[in-house]
């Protein structure tokens, strides 16, 4: 009996060895088979308050992109964690509707280390050119002058819808967009001064297609540019409102086309 015993229990522990080794060599061959991701995004995204909407449509949008191309998306929903360490983990930094203070200095410093060395890339939307005295934060100079110099001066409370023209259909995030395009009920920015002398604008709203009309206009109305005086590639969109932007097949567009030019990925997507 001790002999079957024993004779059983190797058998057992054989099979036991066998269907393990078995098991490594499957996930071996799945790891094998899940190539790298082809870039990493962190998204500092605000957390709450009227933007959160637009975030929260923003996430599954990013997400699905993400699947079908082979890229991630982490999210912050402040700067804490923010330091040379961290952001060296990523390609492309989205600063998802998060203003321009309540930035640790740490985080200011690696961020600015990150944008003036050409570490990775930027998009940034809407609220993050609420550039002021704001919520008892004085106005960041460094992040002024990579917004172009401007301040913020007001903003259509009421919304209205604008067109938007490209003007530089030839850079990479406006490709295959149709010009121009309409986005709707959006609470335009107005600057103290324009930022096209310091900037390099892709694309403008025609104040005078305002729908319903209104006085708070700026003249000059660049809404999206890249900085170009700085070695990380960016891409400021003001648009970023509303979730309905999602909906919106050139404002959508516009956003891939961003992320894989400022992530320096020159294919594309995938799908």
């Amino acid at each position: 009996m001790c002999t079957t015993s024993r004779n059983s229990l190797t058998h057992l522990l054989g099979r036991a060895l066998l269907l393990a080794l078995a098991a490594c060599s499957v996930n071996g061959i799945l790891a094998a088979q899940t190539p790298s991701p082809s870039f990493r995004a962190i998204a500092l995204a605000e957390h709450g308050g009227i933007h959160k909407p637009f975030v929260d449509a923003a996430k599954p949008w990013l997400a699905k992109l993400a699947g079908e191309n082979n890229f991630t998306v982490d999210y912050i929903e402040n700067t804490e964690k923010i330091d040379d360490a961290f952001l060296a983990k990523y390609n492309l930094f989205i600063q998802l509707n998060y203003p321009p203070y309540m930035w640790t200095d740490t985080a200011k410093a690696a961020f600015i280390k990150y944008i003036e060395q050409g570490n990775g890339g930027w998009i940034g939307f809407h609220h993050a050119t609420l550039l002021g005295e704001f919520d008892g934060y004085q106005i960041w100079p460094w992040f002024q002058q990579f917004m172009g110099g401007i301040r913020f001066k007001n903003y259509i409370a009421t919304f209205v819808t604008g067109t938007v023209t490209a003007e530089d259909k030839n850079h990479p995030a406006m490709k295959d967009i149709a010009s121009p395009f309409v986005i709707e009920k959006e609470e335009w920015y107005t600057y103290d001064t324009s930022p096209r002398p310091n900037v390099h604008v892709l694309a403008s709203v025609d104040e005078k297609t305002y729908t319903p009309s209104t006085d708070l206009k700026m003249g000059d109305h660049p809404v999206i540019w890249t900085n170009e005086h700085y070695k990380a590639r960016n891409i400021y969109i003001f648009m970023g409102h509303h979730p309905e932007l999602f909906d919106n097949p050139s404002f959508t567009r516009i956003l891939e086309n961003s992320i894989f030019w400022a992530a320096g990925q020159q294919g594309g997507r995938r799908k």
